[in-house]
């Protein structure tokens, strides 16, 4: 071993690894540090943005119902069931949203959010096509599935 810490290899003493398990030291460049960064939020900045996307659907759902009716499946748009069964999906949009955001729960809420989100692509792919907004909501299907199984979050409630 070297004075560094770091091992000896052909006589020259290699430097010290830059990172330690708390993060960079002092040593480590500006661009490391940033990636550092960078792969640490980078999750957390996922997870809330899926939640304010979740909360922003889930409120004009619960707001106006009346113009989310025609994406019910099977059921006149004009129906009092069709009214109810937006509502049901705008408060489970706004629970899942806040289930996400706190951390309460990620990787349940997650996966049920991606069992909706890919409820709603395949009714948009059937009824309208591959269009701009299917094509957006596989995207925020995509967020939901990568969070069911990333472990590495910050700002999470555990146990």
């Amino acid at each position: 071993m070297s004075k560094e810490g770091g091992p000896v290899a052909a006589g020259r003493a290699r430097p010290a690894s830059r990172h330690t398990a708390g993060g960079p030291v002092a040593g480590a460049s500006a661009g490391g540090r940033v990636q550092e960064l960078a792969a640490q939020w980078a999750p957390t900045a996922g997870r809330v943005m899926l939640g304010l996307v979740l909360a922003w659907f889930g409120y004009h759902e619960l707001a106006q119902p009346q113009l989310w009716t025609g994406y019910v499946p099977g059921v006149s748009g004009g129906s009092t069931i069709a009214i109810v069964l937006v509502l049901a999906h705008g408060w489970l949009l706004v629970m899942l949203a806040v289930a996400i955001t706190a951390g309460v729960a990620l990787r349940l809420a997650a996966a049920v959010a991606a069992v909706l989100l890919l409820q709603i692509v395949i009714t948009l792919a059937v009824t309208g096509g591959l269009t701009d907004v299917t094509l957006r909501d596989v995207g925020v299907l995509g967020l939901a599935v990568c969070l069911t199984g990333d472990g590495r979050q910050r700002l999470v409630l555990r146990r």
